[in-house]
């Protein structure tokens, strides 16, 4: 049980149970309006960001950031103009990323292994500055949505009654995919960028379900989520396994789980 004692551990802990909150209190928005692959695309614009922050000096997380946050702005303004073919938009984004993300790792080779971390995620390295950004991403994603709960759940689930009412549509739609943007950002050095995904999917595909109604569904999702976040920290402490493959697997667990709980309650 020491291992609960040591500093980086404890980050590691915060920070996994920051995202845990966030990442699928996003997805649950991102189901609802189909695009659950958003979260692969803008993890690999935030890797080409990240590989920018390494060659440039600038601080990697950050960088990526901002390259998501641009990225979240591209996705709408395509999906805008392919309205009839909006998945089109994530393709086309996701195919940027891993040409930047490409481009940057040729030019330079040095920081292939340093990048690992993020591609395959080291919670263990957590900072300061990296839960100082974590807590804030936590913050801002849950106020937002906190204030416009009954607003988002409309605009998700009938965009037309939502636009009959007067909602700010594209308000809205921007504020989603800026905040997924944060979000996968926030979480990559936590789980990996080729797992973050999993992070904001899974746990609302588990909720999904079992839950009874919306708010049921938002609340199972993020505790199945904290739950493989805690009991992956610990069992890859325990073990030496890799921490986001772990909370991954976990998540996969719970959901086959609900499959089984599911078709109990059938017979």
């Amino acid at each position: 049980m020491d291992i609960f004692l040591d500093p980086f551990f404890q980050r590691a802990l915060v920070g996994g149970v920051l995202i845990g909150v966030t990442a699928p209190l996003i997805g649950i928005f991102l189901v609802l309006r189909r695009l659950s692959m958003i979260g692969d695309t803008l993890s690999h614009v935030s890797i080409a960001g990240v590989a920018l922050g390494m060659l440039v000096g600038v601080y990697p997380l950050g960088m990526g950031l901002v390259f998501a946050l641009a990225a979240s702005f591209a996705i709408e303004k395509l999906r805008k103009e392919y309205k009839t073919y909006a998945e089109l938009s994530i393709a086309i984004i996701m195919s940027a990323g891993i040409a930047l993300a490409t481009l940057f790792f040729s030019l330079g080779r040095g920081f292939n292994i340093s990048v690992s971390g993020y591609l395959f995620g080291n919670i263990y390295t957590l900072d300061r500055l990296d839960l100082l950004l974590v807590g804030i991403v936590t913050a801002v994603t849950v106020l937002f949505v906190s204030c416009n709960f009954k607003e988002m759940f409309l605009l998700f689930f009938d965009e037309e009654a939502a636009a009959v009412s007067g909602l700010p549509i594209r308000f809205y739609n921007v504020a989603v995919t800026m905040l997924t943007a944060l979000v996968i950002s926030a979480a990559i050095k936590i789980v990996g960028a080729l797992l973050v995904s999993s992070l904001v999917t899974i746990p609302v595909a588990a909720s999904l379900r079992l839950a009874k109604s919306f708010k049921h569904s938002v609340i199972l999702a993020v505790l199945f989520s904290e739950l493989a976040v805690v009991f992956g920290l610990v069992l890859a402490a325990w073990f030496n396994l890799a921490p986001g493959a772990t909370v991954v697997l976990l998540l996969i667990a719970f959901l086959l789980l609900t499959f089984l709980v599911k078709r109990n309650l059938r017979v």
